[in-house]
């Protein structure tokens, strides 16, 4: 007899009385976000929603000019505007004129001499309504001399300076090994990536208010709130303590979510009107003004012995940084580091650049570097592959990394590293079944059912991509958190200043308080700059230093729980254990409840977190310069019409090495997101920029890929081998399958053509086979 039955019988009814579920506790369990039924019901706050008393609205002039000398600016029509408050330039810029956010300070507020990329903000205006705002920015006059742009970045080194820092930003030689050795097979390759968009779905927003003391708030989607409080009180002239950032709800983040082309204006028109200023920016402004993914261009040539194991790689690595710096030397770095990929290459010669052009600057998006290079080495194997007339797959097996194996920049790799597990499951899973030649199956060619495609010219191919990406910072990034963890009213109280950015870190941050102190209530704090920081949401950052500092500052509080039960009970607290919200010693002597040992007692404790430190790459690219590494495998099935060249990704199988699962549901969600973001590289998503200018700055002209282009994403093994120098011994996930699933979709195209495909996106005439 069921227990429902029992339940039913004993209460004398008819129907049974279901038995709640237990809700989901602790790590390992799929605790729900928290925010989830208020982000399904619409009234979670975002930006775009904020309002304040006597409220002015923003509008920001752009550049309508890629590169530009400014004559003259005339703001006099619009200030005699009605209902216009203030408009500012570069003139009114009270402090250090250059801004960046985890780069180089090299970005003007307001473009003043030279415009140096299409949508430049030139003046910001501040009115009672939005449409004055914007009428009267549109209404300001400025005189331009239109210079002719670099776009190319190869021009980059000989044209005339852009900047006064000069067009090479940064230039990584990277050697390693012996420079004369040759293997009996070389293959080389010309590749180049595409302008990635992050696309950020909700818009971008922003509310500052000024403050009694000659200060400002910012309300901001940030998703680095103390590095933009510092930006900012720097170019307004103050202090970091006149500055304040609140963290509003951030509606995704693959990307620096906001632009600061109008944060900071933002700030200022608050300053001179002594009134709240709001924008939120249209979707052709977010496109004109936050960073961009890396353009690229690689050179490659792979050295093979006649068994296919890699005996030289040299290449070349150029980076198109747009107009400014921003984080394109970390860019560079990842890109060099990994320009091998999780391969055993004894001998390695790089050259790495990044350059200014005039085109739409570029800056962190998940995966920047390593993704680019990605696609390059994966086609190199498969060209290796193919001259020896063996399995792709077989290939790379015979390369792979493993832990104890050297990278080209001379570090050791010490955490796990199981690529050839990962490889070899996604290799043995069952492929997917043929699809039908029948009408009713016409869904399942490429382009759709109302594709143009025939049945008789499609062709299957199958290909793999192993992408590896470095954790937190690098290169001597000094990566700290801190953390507050109170307990009262048998409430637990989180306060760190990591921003949600979708990554689940609130979840995260229950999860590990319920875990340590057997607190089921458990809330996160929101985010503003009185805290202490806590960095940037990139790179796994928050679940390694975040997490760490949270678990570090819930286990002080444990102590402090135990500690007068295990002087009671004359025993360490080392012997007492919290499960279930139920307090026990070892032996069983003592045994009670956590809420009756807090009993109306106040605890709480500050920790911090900093991994171990990390070194800068030196004159010859070598150096400890990461934390930690993450890998990720994926076998790629896709169809193509050779005539018309459509394709159609069918499955995408993913092995990932995750050091251990915190949250199933959460971690099955990041690496399906990031999988997708992956297709959209390798198939459509490109921001074209035809002599600087951005055409299309919208998502009609960008083509994200919707849920009817994502495929099957089987994910058929999670490698749980603890990294033990991580809090919990977790891995990032999400920026790993965006780096390998491009390569993965390339692979498996170039598998069905025969063709290169050699450019990503792979364009229709990439994957046209003539002559059949």
């Amino acid at each position: 007899m069921s227990n429902d039955a029992v339940t039913a019988e004993a209460a004398g009814t008819d129907e049974a009385t279901p038995v709640p579920e237990p809700i989901p506790h602790g790590l390992g369990a799929s605790l729900p976000p928290a925010d989830a039924r208020a982000k399904t019901e619409g009234t979670f706050p975002y930006a775009a929603d904020l309002w304040a008393e006597g409220l002015l609205w923003a509008a920001v002039l752009r550049s309508p000019h890629p590169h530009a000398r400014i004559v003259s600016i005339d703001t006099t029509h619009a200030r005699e505007m009605p209902g216009v408050r203030a408009v500012v330039t570069h003139e009114d810029v009270p402090g250090a004129p250059l801004h960046g956010r985890g780069g180089r300070a090299d970005r003007p507020v307001f473009a003043s001499e030279v415009v140096r990329h299409h949508g430049e903000p030139i003046a910001a205006v501040a009115a009672d309504h939005p449409d004055t705002a914007r009428m009267a920015a549109a209404a300001v006059i400025v005189e331009y001399e239109a210079l002719d742009p670099v776009t190319d970045p190869e021009q980059a080194f000989e044209a005339e300076p852009l900047h006064p820092d000069g067009n090479l930003i940064r230039h990584i030689p990277l050697r390693h090994g012996d420079p004369d050795a040759a293997g009996e097979v070389v293959v080389e390759g010309l590749y180049r990536i595409g302008r990635q968009d992050p696309a950020p779905i909700g818009a971008e927003a922003g509310l500052a208010v000024p403050r009694p003391d000659g200060g400002v708030e910012l309300y901001l989607a940030s998703t680095d709130p103390h590095a933009d409080r510092d930006t900012a009180a720097s170019c307004y002239g103050l202090t970091p303590e006149q500055v304040k950032i609140v963290v509003t709800g951030v509606p995704g983040a693959t990307a620096d979510r906001e632009d600061q082309g109008f944060q900071l204006p933002l700030g200022l028109l608050a300053l001179k009107t002594g009134c709240p200023v709001k924008l939120t920016a249209t979707r052709e402004e977010s496109f004109l003004g936050h960073v961009h993914r890396h353009p690229t261009l690689l050179r490659y040539r792979h050295h093979a012995d006649a068994e296919g194991r890699v005996v030289k790689v040299e290449a070349q690595i150029l980076l198109d940084a747009g107009a400014y710096a921003d984080t394109s030397s970390d860019a560079l770095a990842a890109a060099v580091a990994f320009a091998c990929g999780p391969y055993v290459v004894p001998n390695a010669f790089i050259e790495g650049w990044a350059v200014r052009t005039n085109n739409p600057p570029s800056g962190h998006v998940r995966g920047e570097g390593a993704m680019q290079v990605c696609a390059a080495y994966e086609a190199q194997m498969d060209k290796v592959a193919k001259k020896l007339g063996l399995d792709p797959a077989e290939v790379r097996l015979r390369n792979v990394l493993a832990t104890g194996d050297v990278l080209p920049t001379g570090q050791t790799v010490t955490c796990p590293a199981p690529v050839a597990e990962l490889l070899q499951t996604v290799r043995d899973f069952p492929l997917p079944a043929l699809p039908k030649d029948t009408p009713e199956d016409e869904w399942l060619l490429p382009g759709g059912p109302e594709g143009a495609g025939e049945p008789g010219a499609v062709r299957r191919g199958v290909g793999y991509g192993i992408g590896m990406v470095h954790m937190l910072g690098a290169e001597g990034a000094d990566e700290v958190s801190t953390a507050t963890v109170k307990v009262q009213d048998g409430v637990a109280t989180v306060l760190c200043a990591a921003v949600e950015t979708g990554q689940g870190f609130t979840t995260l941050a229950r999860q590990i308080v319920q875990d340590t102190l057997g607190v089921d209530e458990v809330q996160v704090a929101p985010v503003d700059t009185d805290q202490p920081p806590a960095g940037a949401g990139c790179r796994g950052r928050h679940t390694w230093v975040s997490g760490g500092a949270v678990e570090r500052a819930a286990k002080m509080v444990r102590t402090q729980l135990l500690q007068p039960l295990a002087h009671q009970f004359g025993m360490s607290t080392e012997l007492l254990q919290i499960a279930d919200g139920k307090i026990t010693s070892y032996d069983g002597v003592l045994s009670t409840t956590v809420a009756e040992a807090l009993d109306g007692k106040e605890l709480w404790a500050t920790a911090q977190c900093r991994p171990h430190p990390t070194e800068p790459l030196d004159e010859a690219g070598q150096g400890d310069a990461f934390v930690g590494m993450a890998f990720c495998a994926i076998r790629a099935v896709v169809d193509v019409d050779i005539e018309i060249g459509s394709v159609r990704v069918v499955e995408l199988a993913v092995a990932q090495d995750v050091g251990r699962v915190l949250n199933p549901a959460q971690l099955t969600a990041r690496i399906e997101a990031g999988v997708t973001q992956g297709v959209g590289i390798a198939l459509t998503e490109n921001l074209r920029t035809p002599r600087g200018l951005i055409r299309h700055p919208d998502l009609t002209g960008y083509a994200l890929p919707t849920a009817l282009d994502a495929p099957d994403i089987r994910i058929v093994k999670l490698v749980e081998e603890r990294d033990v120098v991580a809090p919990f011994g977790a891995k990032a996930v999400s920026a790993a399958p965006v780096v390998a699933s491009p390569a993965a979709v390339a692979s498996a195209v170039r598998a069905a053509t025969g063709r290169p495909v050699n450019r990503l996106p792979i364009r229709p005439q990439a994957a046209v086979v003539t002559g059949n």
